[in-house]
């Protein structure tokens, strides 16, 4: 297929295009500056300068592509992540960038459109298993998220073909700048633990993630969890990564006190125990790491190599 993916050099994105190139797919990008084109080249995919707020400019990039990986984020680094100013770039991302792809897409007469979107839309559910039919929650970081994922589901109503959801769990890995933060955290015997630590909290390794947008390209429409065979309990979580660290932890923050700050954090204070099985059910995907405890050794490899 031709694939024409947005965020190619976003923390999914670096995985997702040498994984589209090695599945036999041939991949251009959208690349915002010079030196993220030489990065996309240097992988194998053709980049193309263009706004991703262009509808007209984006139409013509997408013209002749089977498929669009909409990967387009601006996450903002954990030191401000509760601030509402610098979340409000990747909720634009969400909304009007999600849209203007959509609406290009279907003037482009491209068949499938595979959205990003993650599964800490899903109400707290304790221990109980979550799959994509559980109750959601609409709270202020969730908004970008439900409007690219309403973008989405416009493209197949809309008669343009598949639209594809993934709900995507908690990114860790090489190139995941979040987690190489709570790596260096656990090397000075610190770990990171929000909320309860019998809470849940649902993975996914980048190089599984991007193996799943690669097999969401043969998937039907829908939306889908994409998150490791077994989440671990937080508490667990914070000891793999400690493990995988090559040390112990001696304090663990900021643990139930991150409830005060309220829904600036409640996307990671409750408690996902998010399962895949639909996914796994509609393609011949499967993750490489079944839960942190096997990826969070590899990603301590590749960062201490």
């Amino acid at each position: 297929m031709r694939v024409f993916i947005t965020g190619g050099t976003g923390a999914i994105g670096r995985h997702t295009v040498p994984a589209l190139l090695a599945a036999g797919h041939t991949v251009t990008a959208l690349a915002r500056t010079p030196g993220k084109a030489a990065a996309l080249s240097s992988q194998g995919a053709v980049p193309v300068t263009v706004s991703l707020f262009d509808r007209e400019a984006l139409t013509s990039a997408f013209a002749g592509h089977d498929a669009v990986v909409n990967l387009a984020s601006a996450i903002p680094p954990m030191s401000r992540f509760m601030s509402v100013s610098a979340q409000r770039q990747n909720n634009r991302v969400r909304t009007e960038g999600s849209a203007a792809v959509v609406d290009a897409a279907l003037a482009a007469g491209v068949g499938r459109v595979v959205q990003e979107s993650v599964s800490m839309v899903y109400r707290d559910q304790g221990a109980r298993w979550i799959d994509e039919d559980a109750p959601v929650d609409h709270y202020p970081m969730t908004r970008g998220n439900f409007a690219a994922e309403s973008s989405a589901h416009r493209f197949g109503r809309e008669g343009g073909g598949a639209g594809v959801v993934l709900r995507f769990g908690w990114f860790y890995g090489p190139g995941a700048a979040h987690s190489e933060e709570m790596y260096a955290q656990a090397r000075h015997h610190v770990g990171m633990v929000l909320g309860h630590p019998d809470g849940y909290v649902s993975s996914i390794h980048l190089t599984d993630a991007a193996e799943a947008v690669v097999a969401a390209l043969g998937a039907p429409a829908g939306t889908y969890n994409i998150v490791d065979d077994e989440p671990l309990t937080k508490r667990e979580y914070a000891h793999t990564l400690a493990r995988a660290a090559g040390t112990r932890l001696w304090l663990s923050v900021p643990g139930r006190a991150a409830y005060l700050f309220g829904h600036r954090l409640t996307s990671l204070t409750r408690s996902l125990r998010v399962g895949n099985a639909r996914f796994r059910a509609a393609t011949d995907w499967a993750p490489r790491y079944p839960s942190a405890r096997e990826g969070w050794p590899a990603t301590a490899a590749v960062l201490t190599a």
